[in-house]
């Protein structure tokens, strides 16, 4: 089947609202843009940017999205490519005020989408919704009516419709069409359904549900049976034209279905599926790390597409093969998906142009030039150190390093609001400076001096001096520690700070081989004393779950690169006051 006669598949992202609900992971309004930006140049369809009435901080982040994301076009225009900008969606329960809310958020991007979910099964009918079939339908004819009446795209997705009544859920979603629902989206919920049940529902939905021949229908399957992506793909041979992904398959439990599982397996058996995608392939890598530093949730070694073993070969069978004929044993292309084989360093006489060129070749675009100039200056450094040159897993880690230092101090000012969004944040009871733009920030600590002290039979010993931003001061102090002198230099810092913290993990890697390699430290930390503190409230409900908080950092010495990583982490964990308030894990989360 040739190309011009497939549908396209449309790709559904949900890695900043579904994939934030992974238990750990908080990240800030500069650093959701950041991902959302990286997401429309890999060519993402549909952007679903979050829950608007879950905060006023949700609320911000996701219309910030809309207006300074919306409209851009890089990466996605030519032969091959979507060639339109990216629809920005916003999630809703079957409420009025949530639908409001969300609509409000999402208006000023060029394309948005409403979408609208209400539970189906008998079993949350009864006992978590409490009302009847009769209600339900009722209640799904006047909120997508309502939906439809400020908005021409709308989704709907049957709550737990794995678990649903086939019958009812025709005609649930029969109801849906009527009202106004321009796509069908039909979850898994709790990931129990195999490939062949998943893709019999699709197939008899499709043939079942009156008006199905005027929507989308859309996948969305959870991996707690690490059948996600087979689930997905079942769903687009019987039909189904759109799939909800994330990156790295992050999300609640074990995750959901991973964007690049099902593109590249639709990429590799373009024989197999009757549709064919725009999803720029080859940035993959970047967008992968992109999401893993940000997060803080590492990508498993063996993972397939983005592993960091998925192209690497240690049987000498193998690797004999591959030396012969790469095709042998390896069945995609790592270029294909952003992973450089041929690895060639960059060295101490290297300038911006080489420098900006292989950014670009690994993925990563035009870096805001304030991220630019601080990895340029950081390369430099490097190369003057490095004998062997700056290799392709270096330059991953210090625009990991860079972004993660210039992201960590909170949301930088956003546009100006319209009077119309004033007037409109009223009429859905969000705070009246939900709009208003923020000041913009920096990292209130920077490391300015660092000194330890340890040995064999030692007590480690650390005197750290940082530079404060708010007070305009350096401040030094010292401490001493049983268990090594990264222990010490932690407690140093949360002296200065004058706060209790817990580190929650602390992770160190070399990025490439021998002994002047670099070090990538990344930790995740939480304030102690969060439950003593007044929690912030949002428009859905208070605070809840403890935020935590990540930082990463490189350095040739891994005890000044813990150090650095530690204060990204301070720094974001500082930032995030009533200014930015988010609603609490436990109160944005929406199982779908």
């Amino acid at each position: 089947m040739s190309e011009q006669a497939k549908d396209k598949l449309i790709i559904f992202d949900t890695t900043l609202r579904d994939g934030e609900q992974s238990p750990g992971v908080t990240l800030n309004t500069d650093e959701k843009l950041e991902i959302a930006r990286q997401l429309s140049r890999l060519g993402v369809d549909v952007l679903e940017a979050g829950f608007p009435v879950a905060s006023p901080g949700d609320f911000n982040a996701v219309q910030r999205i809309a207006r300074e994301v919306g409209p851009l076009m890089e990466g996605r225009t030519g032969e091959g490519r979507v060639n339109q900008e990216m629809v920005i969606c916003g999630l809703a329960r079957s409420v009025q005020h949530d639908i409001q809310t969300a609509y409000d958020a999402v208006k000023d991007a060029p394309r948005h989408r409403i979408h609208v979910f209400l539970a189906t099964s008998d079993i949350h009918l009864e006992f978590k919704l409490k009302i009847t079939r009769a209600q339900c339908l009722q209640r799904i004819a006047d909120m997508v009516g309502f939906a439809k009446s400020l908005c021409a795209d709308i989704e709907f997705s049957p709550e737990d419709a794995g678990r649903s009544d086939p019958a009812f859920l025709c005609e649930a979603l029969a109801t849906a069409i009527t009202a106004g629902a321009t796509t069908l989206n039909i979850p898994d919920t709790v990931g129990y359904n195999t490939p062949s049940e998943y893709g019999a529902l699709i197939k008899h939905l499709r043939a079942n549900t009156a008006g199905a021949e005027s929507v989308v229908f859309s996948t969305h399957c959870h991996n707690d049976l690490g059948l996600a992506t087979a689930n997905t793909l079942a769903g687009i041979s019987n039909g189904a034209r759109q799939v909800e992904v994330t990156i790295n398959g992050i999300g609640e439990r074990a995750g959901n279905t991973s964007l690049e599982e099902v593109v590249m397996n639709v990429h590799t058996h373009p024989h197999s599926y009757p549709v064919h995608h725009t999803v720029n392939t080859r940035l993959f890598f970047a967008t992968s790390r992109m999401v893993e530093d940000l997060s803080g949730m590492a990508v498993q070694a063996n993972k397939a597409i983005v592993g960091r073993n998925a192209f690497l070969h240690e049987s000498g069978i193998h690797q004999d093969g591959v030396l012969k004929n790469k095709q042998t044993y390896e069945i995609i292309r790592p270029e294909d998906v952003g992973v450089t084989t041929g690895n060639l360093a960059l060295g101490k006489h290297s300038g911006r142009h080489a420098f900006k060129t292989k950014l670009d070749d690994l993925g990563y675009g035009a870096l805001p030039d304030a991220q630019f100039q601080a990895a340029f200056a950081k390369f430099k450094d490097l190369a003057d150190s490095k004998k062997a040159g700056v290799t392709d897993g270096d330059m991953h880690a210090l625009v990991a390093d860079v972004r993660s230092s210039t992201l960590a101090g909170g949301s930088s000012a956003p546009p100006p609001p319209a009077e119309a969004d004033k007037r409109l944040s009223t009429s859905t009871d969000l705070p009246e400076d939900a709009h208003e733009p923020q000041p913009e920030t920096v990292g209130r600590y920077t490391l300015k001096h660092l000194q330890v002290f340890t040995g064999l039979g030692i007590t480690p010993t650390a005197t750290v001096t940082l530079h404060d931003a708010v007070q305009g001061a350096d401040v030094t102090d010292a401490a001493l520690a049983q268990n090594g002198p990264i222990e010490a230099t932690f407690s140093a810092i949360q002296r200065i700070i004058g706060a209790d913290i817990q580190l929650l993990n602390f992770n160190v890697a070399a990025t490439s081989e021998g002994q002047d390699t670099l070090g990538k430290v990344a930790v995740r930390i939480a304030c102690a004393t969060a439950n003593e503190e007044p929690a912030a409230t949002g428009s859905l409900a208070p605070g809840g779950s403890i935020p935590k908080f990540t930082g990463l950092a490189t350095n040739v010495d891994i005890i000044t690169a813990s150090a650095n990583a530690y204060l990204s982490a301070v720094n974001r964990m500082v930032s995030h006051d009533a200014s930015d308030n988010r609603a609490s894990h436990e109160h944005r989360n929406v199982d779908i």
